[in-house]
């Protein structure tokens, strides 16, 4: 066995919790995220805590559009490291993943992951037994900068 190449980040804070994979859950999973956000010291009229509020509203309404299993929830984690905030969403369907679409001319829908793209420093999707996880990080050093 091998070590990881370089250090690894030290976590700092976590939260983790499932919701209903309805419009509802979405919701509510966003304005969760923004209060454990303040509680972790990140108060909701910052940049960071609307970036952050934005990418889980993509990621979870995502979750609801396209992840739906019935009896299935999705769930939203969200880890604070050393200069990273790291927001996941796992659903049950592993068939469907996500990609940057092409653009359309007035296209009602479809900009969800562009707007990802655009705001987080890195994004991606790993494999689970069971669905997939999709997630996107934010630098916080970026954000103390801007």
């Amino acid at each position: 066995m091998t070590a990881p190449a370089g250090p690894t980040p030290a976590l700092v804070r976590t939260f983790t919790q499932r919701f209903s994979c309805t419009p509802r859950g979405a919701r509510l999973a966003r304005q969760l995220a923004l209060v454990e956000l303040h509680e972790w010291g990140i108060p909701e009229s910052t940049a960071l805590s609307a970036d952050a509020g934005l990418l889980v509203a993509e990621l979870v309404a995502n979750a609801v559009a396209h992840g739906r299993v019935p009896g299935r929830d999705f769930e939203l984690r969200m880890r604070l490291l050393e200069g990273v905030l790291r927001i996941e969403v796992s659903d049950a369907r592993r068939d469907r993943r996500p990609a940057v679409q092409p653009h359309a001319c007035l296209a009602e829908s479809g900009y969800g992951l562009r707007i990802v793209e655009a705001v987080a420093v890195g994004w991606g999707v790993v494999d689970r037994v069971v669905g997939k996880t999709v997630w996107a990080e934010l630098s916080l050093r970026a954000a103390a900068v801007a």
